[in-house]
């Protein structure tokens, strides 16, 4: 388990990153030549949050002292976070040890929904984004899905270091940056077990955007977008990405890659039976 230490930093970093991804004008502030440091000055978040600066500072430096809710709301507000960054700064002020209760299989019914979504790909996700189970319309949009094995059969690894991936996602690098956003937001409270752990150094080696990206610290809530494919087999394909969680398993996630009104790309890929 982590020592109280290492949440501080995780903190620490965070607010960081935080400060110096945002430029003084977004804040009302004047954008004045000769800054030293990119985004803003901890004496401008401090003054924002309404708190000191000595103490704003000591947070951004680990030091061990105690923010209560409303305060790091108030720090939240002033990097300009929204609700999901406001959560996970929240969130790591716990040392995250939370129990991951999951079943390792897809329930029945999970699988049962999976088959009725047809013929749009969809897939159930597991806490730490591992593929728990999918649908044969997913299998033939991803073919290489039956295959992972171990801690590569999760939808971060294949998104950053399956290179097949990024010939199949059109604006590969939009899609990427948000999904990773939205993991770090929804594995907060399990961003210590092993899993994760593992999973993290794993892309930290294997894709050098990952290693590039993660140390940014962006967060984000998920988001419903239009998500294109270009298919070797059926062509370029159009879908709605969606996510639903089940009251039943909340680990789990259901995500579903549904057809767009007046678009056929669901039949044009259930149509063709095919290798590729």
């Amino acid at each position: 388990m982590p020592g109280s230490s290492d949440h501080r930093q995780e903190l620490a970093r965070f607010l960081r990153a935080r400060r110096e991804a945002i430029r003084p004008e977004q804040v009302g502030l004047p954008s004045t030549r000769g800054r030293r440091t990119p985004g803003l000055r901890r004496e401008e978040v401090a003054l924002l949050a309404g708190v000191s600066v000595t103490w704003y500072t000591w947070l951004e430096q680990g030091r061990r002292i105690n923010a209560s809710h409303d305060v790091l709301l108030a720090i939240g507000r002033a990097l300009r976070l929204d609700d999901a960054g406001l959560e996970h700064l929240v969130a790591l002020t716990d040392p995250g040890t939370a129990d991951v209760d999951a079943p390792t299989e897809a329930p029945s019914a999970l699988t049962r929904l999976l088959d009725a979504l047809m013929p749009a790909p969809a897939y159930v996700l597991g806490p730490h984004w591992e593929f728990v189970a999918w649908n044969t319309a997913q299998a033939r949009l991803y073919p290489r899905i039956t295959e992972l094995d171990g801690p590569r059969r999760n939808l971060l690894w294949v998104l950053f270091a399956d290179p097949a991936t990024r010939e199949l996602i059109i604006d590969w690098d939009i899609h990427a940056r948000q999904a990773l956003a939205e993991f770090r937001s929804a594995t907060s409270a399990i961003r210590h077990d092993a899993a994760m752990t593992e999973l993290i150094a794993l892309l930290s080696e294997e894709s050098d955007e990952f290693a590039s990206w993660w140390p940014e610290q962006q967060v984000s809530g998920f988001e419903t977008r239009l998500r294109r494919f270009q298919h070797p087999a059926a062509g370029q394909l159009t879908f709605e990405y969606q996510q639903l969680t089940p009251v039943e398993w909340p680990a789990l996630r259901v995500v579903a890659q549904l057809a767009v009104p007046g678009d056929d790309s669901a039949e044009r890929l259930s149509v063709r039976h095919y290798l590729v």
